[in-house]
């Protein structure tokens, strides 16, 4: 296949993404020992990666604007090189506060980095689902280096070290990017900020049953991706038995799983009805978070990660849902706007599931993670089956 631009812009966004994903996974591994460090509960530092993930949701509506303001270039160049400049925070704050502040700006940061990304690759190419799926890699690519090297390293260096790894990702992706992809034009360079940000056009976005209907679905699969994102080595430990590095390489599978479904789930979306794509992805998910409570031994945890690495990649099929029903003009802001809106409800997933934990245990947390999964799946088949045009 002869090489364009359009796959070193590709090729580069999707290595961005895994700078972004790295510098936030790094301190899922290590979440025991800052707990320790710190005197901290799991509800506790759950918050913490609750404010990130919020910050990370919140910067997604502004990144939108940001991007048609000044192009997409210059607003992915601030993600990369800010996260790699938090993660040096992250990992010499001196006290439970300054942690705090750090990591709930490094998720704000990172946030400006994938509606402004995707908007770049639906102007790059027509297969965006199959796109999408290519650019998303770096999610899981970044679940497979952070979460095996944090641990590594935090168990023998210390969980500063750990998540320092960000900051080592981060700049030499910066510097790709900076060299390589050409700066971009600006879909709205004239029009004053302020005049993008006004409630009535986004109330009506918001309210079309398409988009809010995709909203739900996203924010449900990003709520139980949360939760795992930031607690499935803990659980690993706790419920299972496992060491820390076991625990570490098995959360690293579960993005090696992702890597490898992702492009072919995209394909899906773009080849069949979009909801069968989406169907497919939270059965995976239901089936995987209850198989890491009741199947057996280490056979039964490898099944599961193999379900929910396929099942919550559901991004590669719920998006290009929520694409279809945006004008060209309307997917630089109005994607942006609703992965704010959903990805607020979804932060919620790592306090939550702290929560759960601390109060009913790890094994009732995780199927109460599996249920309500569930519950959107019943939701998605009876509006398919009776057409009722969500």
């Amino acid at each position: 296949m002869r090489w364009h631009y359009r796959h070193t812009v590709l090729s580069l966004c999707t290595v961005a993404f895994f700078a972004t994903m790295v510098g936030r996974l790094a301190i899922s591994p290590v979440v025991p020992r800052i707990t320790a460090s710190f005197g901290v509960s799991n509800t506790v530092i759950g918050g913490a990666l609750t404010g990130m993930w919020m910050a990370y949701a919140l910067s997604q509506y502004p990144s939108g604007i940001l991007g048609d303001r000044y192009g997409e270039r210059r607003v992915i160049l601030v993600a990369v090189g800010g996260t790699g400049l938090l993660s040096l925070l992250v990992a010499t704050a001196p006290i439970y506060v300054v942690f705090i502040a750090a990591v709930i700006l490094l998720g704000a940061v990172a946030g400006l980095h994938y509606s402004t990304a995707t908007t770049l690759l639906s102007r790059t190419y027509d297969d965006i689902g199959t796109a999408i799926g290519v650019h998303t890699i770096g999610a899981p690519a970044g679940g497979l280096v952070a979460p095996a090297v944090a641990a590594w390293v935090g168990a023998r260096y210390g969980w500063r070290p750990a998540v320092a790894i960000g900051a080592v990702i981060a700049i030499p992706a910066f510097a790709a990017f900076a060299l390589f992809v050409r700066e971009t034009e600006p879909e709205r360079p004239d029009q004053p900020m302020r005049d993008r940000i006004r409630i009535a056009p986004a109330i009506d976005l918001l309210s079309r049953p398409t988009v809010a209907f995709t909203a739900v679905i996203a924010a449900a699969g990003a709520f139980v991706w949360q939760g795992a994102a930031s607690f499935l080595p803990t659980f690993l430990i706790a419920e299972r038995g496992l060491s820390a590095t076991t625990a570490g390489l098995v959360f690293s599978s579960y993005f090696v799983v992702q890597a490898a479904v992702k492009p072919a789930l995209g394909a899906l979306s773009d080849a069949y009805d979009r909801d069968l794509g989406v169907g497919v992805s939270l059965l995976t998910s239901v089936l995987g978070m209850a198989s890491f409570v009741l199947a057996p031994g280490i056979v039964g945890i490898a099944v599961a990660v193999v379900l929910i690495g396929i099942g919550l990649g559901m991004a590669v099929t719920v998006e290009p849902r929520l694409v279809d029903e945006l004008s060209e003009r309307e997917q630089g802001m109005g994607f942006g706007l609703v992965r704010t809106v959903y990805l607020v409800g979804s932060s919620f997933g790592s306090v939550t599931t702290g929560f759960l934990a601390d109060t009913v245990g790890w094994a009732a947390a995780f199927m109460i993670l599996a249920a309500f999964l569930g519950v959107v799946l019943a939701a998605l088949v009876v509006n398919y089956v009776l057409d009722l045009g969500y």
